[in-house]
């Protein structure tokens, strides 16, 4: 049975006035905590975003050149983009291992478009999933052929489905206090506990299945002695397979800490520094994932590939050019 909804007695144990926490715990915990966010934002950050906005800018050369994207590139261009906004949203970690504050209302806002970001990049996988198996295997039905031939209307009903999902999930934070400044988390402290669980359900367990649904049924038509042979989007599947455990590793990680979260509460207890330390060592690597996700569409995507060559290149001749004129003007004051 779930506990009272009144969530005004949890408090984070560095918050806490508990005389059970020893201090020294506590310490070595926001030390901890504090590495993890400079080494975060100091790397992965800008990583993640200069991969994001080379993707981003391929992705549109592409268009512009071919008046339109591959179905997997156009799934690719928004997964790009909510990876992008995640990483955003990522910068709420600078204040660790404080936390930044804000009123109930306005952390449930924020929450709010975090979680869009969360679910329609968990979703827009599943997409890319369902892509190389009904490209590869065709669907039967006129209704499944329609909607594998209109990929903006896939990527319109995934985001349709994690805005839902979100308002049924940020309406779980309660309505009490809403004008109250609190420590405000992307996962806010002071939510219900069916918070936790429904996020876990819908933004874990639940695509998580779909998934790996779609692995059993590519590797089973695959093994038919009829499955076509298709060598060239070898490199496609290695990239999206890539991202897929990459996801799947680190948002297991960041979803048994909220579960964990999800027992205290139902506890009434507020937990130990270490609660609090894994929590918050599981968001920064949450937020790392989205950094890693980019760098591997960079790397492993084709046509990601062939324009980082080609700016590359571009950027070579440029300083090449620049050079041969800063030479040439030397040579000329020199005479």
């Amino acid at each position: 049975m779930m506990i009272s909804h009144n969530m005004t007695w949890i408090r984070y144990p560095s918050h806490s006035f508990d005389p059970s926490i020893r201090i020294e715990d506590l310490i070595v915990s926001q030390n901890v905590i504090s590495r993890f966010m400079h080494c975060y934002i100091a790397f992965f950050v800008p990583t993640g975003l200069i991969a994001g906005i080379f993707i981003l800018t391929i992705f549109i050369k592409n268009y512009l050149r071919h008046s339109g994207l591959e179905k997997l590139d156009i799934f690719l261009f928004y997964f790009t983009i909510s990876n992008i906004v995640m990483i955003f949203f990522s910068f709420t970690v600078i204040t660790r291992p404080d936390y930044l504050m804000a009123t109930q209302l306005g952390c449930g806002a924020l929450s709010f478009f975090f979680n869009v970001s969360y679910f329609s990049s968990q979703y827009l996988l599943i997409l890319m999933l369902l892509a190389f198996l009904f490209n590869r295997f065709p669907p039967r039905t006129v209704l499944m052929t329609k909607a594998t031939q209109s990929p903006m209307l896939c990527v319109g009903f995934v985001l349709t489905c994690a805005f839902c999902i979100s308002l049924v999930v940020v309406a779980l934070l309660g309505t009490d206090n809403y004008h109250k400044e609190t420590d405000c988390q992307l996962d806010p402290l002071f939510a219900w506990p069916e918070y936790e669980i429904i996020k876990f359900s819908f933004g874990f367990g639940i695509p998580l299945f779909f998934q790996i649904l779609c692995f059993i049924l590519f590797f089973v038509k695959e093994a038919q002695p009829e499955a076509p042979t298709q060598r060239e989007n070898i490199q496609a599947y290695l990239a999206v397979l890539t991202i897929t455990v990459t996801m799947f590793v680190c948002r297991l990680f960041y979803n048994s800490m909220i579960l964990s979260r999800t027992t205290l509460k139902i506890h009434k207890s507020i937990g130990t520094p270490k609660n609090e330390l894994m929590m918050n060592i599981a968001e920064i690597v949450l937020f790392s994932e989205n950094c890693i996700s980019l760098i591997f569409i960079l790397c492993l995507h084709k046509p990601c590939q062939a324009g980082i060559l080609k700016i590359l290149m571009n950027l070579t001749k440029e300083l090449v050019y620049v050079g041969i004129s800063l030479n040439q003007n030397k040579k000329s004051n020199t005479y």
